[in-house]
């Protein structure tokens, strides 16, 4: 049996508590991991700051990380920061293996049946040239709208944290991605920041019409377990499964939710 501090941890980066959907997935694709999240949530929201002050931040963030850490691979779970500094984690730190979290449109533009594919995302996801890229790549053939929200990625916090939303707030955060066109309806959201996945339910009772909402987390988990070495007779360590927060230590009730997801913070 392989020791359990033989097994370097996985490390999941979100700007918020978003990332525990991609968390919830990889931990069921690999058990015989310890995991440490962190969010960076004293510059939440991401989809607010200017693209070169961002990407000085993260890599500042993953020089520290990776020294204290030393984690097998990084899962990047934002959008966000990985469609803008992505490309500079790979080539500022080429030792270590990141999987990233971009806009599910490739899989959208081949399940679509009527063409018409909106994009739900933050500012920072929309307005970046990867995912114009992969729409000319993925999609050319499809109406995509992109629907950078301004504002919930943070209702999703609160939402999460199990803060009441009205209706009408998020009906007019998401009222955009529904389109009418030529006698055809949009079929498929997709959701391209982590943190709305939590609030999929909600999106469904409120909906138009029925619509295909695409979370990405379970594909994002697959991609790492296939990045990550399996070892036969490892055990779960205990001694990883924890929290950081840039902030410093969270509020109860975030506390109270990570540990649901079997995280304790530091």
């Amino acid at each position: 049996m392989t020791a359990t501090r033989d097994l370097k941890p996985v490390l999941m980066f979100d700007s918020g508590i978003g990332g525990l959907t991609v968390l919830r997935e990889a931990r069921v694709l690999m058990p015989e991991r310890g995991f440490i999240y962190v969010a960076d949530d004293a510059a939440f929201p991401y989809g607010s700051w200017e693209e070169e002050a961002l990407t000085a931040r993260i890599l500042s963030l993953f020089e520290t990380l990776l020294v204290e850490y030393r984690p097998e691979i990084c899962i990047i779970a934002c959008n966000t920061a990985f469609t803008l500094a992505g490309a500079a984690l790979r080539e500022t730190f080429p030792d270590m293996t990141f999987v990233g979290t971009v806009p599910a449109i490739k899989p959208a533009a081949e399940r679509t049946r009527s063409g018409l594919v909106s994009v739900l995302a933050t500012p920072g996801t929309v307005k970046r040239a990867y995912t114009r890229d992969l729409i000319q790549s993925f999609a050319s053939q499809c109406h995509v709208r992109l629907v950078g929200s301004e504002n919930l990625a943070r209702m999703a916090e609160a939402y999460i944290r199990g803060d009441a939303l009205s209706d009408e707030a998020v009906m007019a955060e998401i009222a955009p991605c529904f389109v009418e066109k030529d006698g055809q309806k949009t079929d498929i959201v997709v959701l391209a920041c982590t943190h709305y996945p939590f609030m999929a339910n909600l999106f469904r009772r409120l909906a138009p019409w029925p619509v295909d909402w695409l979370d990405p987390a379970e594909a994002i988990a697959r991609q790492a377990r296939r990045k990550v070495p399996e070892v036969d007779g490892a055990v779960h360590p205990e001694h990883y499964d924890f929290a950081v927060f840039t902030s410093g230590t969270p509020d109860f009730a975030t506390s109270r939710l990570i540990q649901g997801f079997g995280l304790h913070s530091r």
